[in-house]
């Protein structure tokens, strides 16, 4: 079997929930400073990319930016690494499961939130500031019209747009876990990523690489900032627990439902499953 049907990706989704919420702390933290550090590097390697090509071409660079992106969840759901949007999906799923409770929820998404910021910025100063990566030419340029556009939206727009991103970023999530071998979880990860980035939604982890990187060049300030993570952070909660996690939920849920420990076993969880 090389990959699982939409009610056995749940039973997956729910068991790395629960498993997300028992890492040690500084598991935790080593993971999300992981995963803030990939998604930026995904972002930096868009931005070098893309900012030397001319205006004509924004079509193409659109496309050929968001092809590159998606190296960040690649690496984060492959290589290791705990990312806030992800859990957004998987950890209120084994909350509707009644396997963890709310203060757990809310703990690893307030542990992962920080050390998603920390890997961010990370990349942002030292790749971007101390290296230059994002301070020359056409590169700041790149960089900061990125980020302005990102803090010069409103409030709902931010939210709903993080809303769309997090649809998008957790549904790739589910299909990743869908897949037994390494094409196939990078395949099920590249579209949807690929296609949040095209569309322009905005990624509150993301936001956390670009923006800094923008104020580190002098440009905008850290309340610019705080803006725009709140209504992000907010619309990616709902694209992800909401859209993704509490629809399949709803839809493949089972009357009995065990995903650890109890009565009854599906055969799936007999077998290891990585995250």
């Amino acid at each position: 079997m090389s990959f699982y049907k939409p009610d056995q990706i749940l039973e997956i989704s729910i068991k790395n929930g629960i498993k997300k919420t028992s890492y040690p702390l500084l598991t935790t933290i080593l993971l999300g400073f992981q995963a803030g550090a990939f998604i930026s590097l995904g972002f930096l390697l868009y931005i070098r990319v893309t900012a030397p090509l001319s205006e004509g071409l924004s079509g193409l660079s659109a496309i050929l930016g968001a092809s590159v992106f998606p190296i960040g969840l690649i690496l984060t759901l492959i290589a290791g690494g705990e990312l806030l949007t992800g859990n957004m999906m998987v950890v209120p799923l084994a909350k509707f499961a009644n396997k963890i409770n709310t203060k757990q929820v809310v703990k690893n998404w307030f542990l992962i939130t920080v050390s998603n910021f920390l890997g961010a910025i990370f990349v942002a100063y030292f790749f971007g500031h101390i290296v230059g990566l994002t301070e020359t030419g056409v590169y700041l340029d790149s960089t900061v019209h990125i980020a302005e556009h990102k803090v010069e939206v409103t409030f709902l727009q931010a939210f709903v747009s993080g809303i769309g991103c997090n649809w998008l970023v957790a549904a790739a999530v589910w299909l990743s876990y869908g897949s037994e071998d390494m094409m196939g979880k990078i395949a099920g990860i590249w579209f949807p990523t690929m296609a949040f980035v095209a569309i322009g939604f905005q990624h509150v982890v993301a936001n956390m690489f670009v923006i800094p990187a923008a104020i580190f060049a002098g440009h905008l300030t850290w309340m610019d900032y705080i803006g725009n993570f709140i209504p992000v952070f907010l619309g990616n909660a709902v694209g992800g627990a909401l859209f993704i996690g509490m629809v399949y939920w709803f839809a493949y849920k089972k009357n009995e439902y065990t995903v650890i420990e109890g009565t009854k076993k599906t055969g799936i969880l007999d077998k290891k499953i990585g995250l």
